[in-house]
């Protein structure tokens, strides 16, 4: 095994030393920030001219909706052509011809773009502590959306990157990316309340109440990133009248987006290798 994996320190190199990343970050910043600005003026406006403490829950539900957002947008587009941007440029049978395989390929792109993420998201934890220094909210909540956050980065970078593996153009990899993406965040949550509304519709007609939530629903609903977060930040974004589950909601989510996450890397290494009989997936 070797000391250092060429392609990771290419990819981060590439990455972090080109002018456009430190021009991403800005304009990151610039849109929270001019966001959480406007949002406290806004409450400072409106209460007599002071900002009252109070409202820092909502400003920081408001502010993490918008962190969530940008992420589903930021994500998709930098791994959503790792793989098929090599297809295109043809250079990608020459780094399958080197000592590295498929998986190593795979790992190395999607550590590269989740290192550039990750520093997004510490970039905005000043923003942070500046609506958590008027008080309102427990330290435990500021971790536990920053876990959340990693969590759904990953399974952003996951899905990106299987997409660029499977399909050849970046144009379709990226629409894709996106519509899966939109579908977990928007499309999880319509589906679960639209099945709970026919258990209850039948249940209505039978003259009977939903005792529990339905397990379908519960699952989705668990699984839904923009439920999960207003759930870690104290709000009821629930459908139905819940229901008991061998792990607590946020248990549930870290425990099937982890394994969807390695799910889609292992796939895509082997998707990526290109004599599947008798090259090895590790090496």
């Amino acid at each position: 095994m070797k000391e250092c994996n060429p392609v990771l320190l290419k990819e981060l190199r590439q990455r972090f030393r080109s002018y456009r990343s430190p021009l991403i970050i800005a304009l990151y910043l610039m849109v929270l920030g001019g966001f959480l600005l406007g949002i406290m003026y806004l409450e400072w406006r409106d209460a007599a001219y002071y900002f009252q403490p109070g409202s820092s829950k909502g400003t920081f539900t408001i502010l993490s909706v918008a962190q969530l957002g940008l992420l589903a947008f930021v994500v998709p587009g930098l791994t959503a052509g790792v793989i098929s941007g090599e297809r295109e440029r043809q250079t990608l049978n020459v780094l399958l011809t080197t000592e590295l395989s498929p998986l190593s390929i795979i790992v190395s792109k999607l550590i590269s773009a989740c290192s550039f993420t990750a520093l997004l998201l510490i970039a905005t934890l000043p923003l942070y502590s500046l609506v958590f220094m008027f008080g309102g909210l427990a330290p435990v909540q500021v971790l536990g959306v920053l876990g959340f956050f990693l969590v759904t980065m990953l399974m952003f970078a996951a899905i990106g990157v299987t997409c660029s593996t499977y399909f050849k153009r970046t144009g379709v990899s990226t629409l894709t990316t996106y519509g899966v993406v939109f579908f977990l965040i928007a499309g999880t949550g319509f589906l679960a309340g639209f099945i709970y509304e026919l258990y209850d519709h039948n249940a209505r007609i039978a003259m009977l109440n939903i005792q529990e939530t339905p397990l379908i629903v519960q699952l989705l609903q668990d699984t839904n990133p923009f439920l999960v977060m207003l759930r870690i930040l104290g709000e009821q974004a629930t459908i139905g009248p819940g229901r008991d589950m061998w792990l607590p909601y946020w248990g549930t989510f870290t425990l099937t987006y982890l394994v969807l996450s390695v799910t889609l890397i292992l796939w895509s290494g082997y998707k990526l290798n290109p004599v599947k009989s008798n090259r090895k997936l590790f090496r």
